[in-house]
């Protein structure tokens, strides 16, 4: 299935909070001799922010599905298959997120381990 076919599926959720995400540009060496002290880069993105959105439309996720759940189990939810996808999504969204969390200790724990 394409990302357009996922989109017309599952409305607005996991592939507006993927496609949310910001692109981050590869850095270029520095010239010159100044080191990396003195270059100036180009504008980065704010990484707070972007974490932020993200944790937020997870949040949002979660809180969809579980009304939908909820609707679901009251037989309030007129086609069970909104609540599927959802289930889905908010699956595929928190494995996500936790392996982008495993990866920035696993980093974290690299660079602690580094000799001065």
């Amino acid at each position: 299935m394409t990302v357009g076919g996922i989109e017309a599926a599952t409305g607005a959720g996991f592939t507006s909070l993927v496609g949310s995400l910001p692109t981050v540009e590869a850095p270029t060496a520095p010239t010159g001799p100044q080191g990396l002290e003195g270059t100036q880069g180009a504008q980065g993105v704010d990484f707070k922010s972007a974490l932020t959105r993200s944790i937020d439309g997870l949040e949002g996720l979660h809180d969809t599905t579980d009304k939908l759940a909820v609707q679901a189990a009251t037989g309030d939810l007129g086609a069970i298959h909104q609540y599927t996808l959802a289930a889905t999504e908010m699956s595929v969204a928190t494995q996500l997120t936790v392996a982008v969390r495993n990866k920035a200790v696993e980093a974290f724990n690299e660079i602690m381990r580094m000799q001065v």
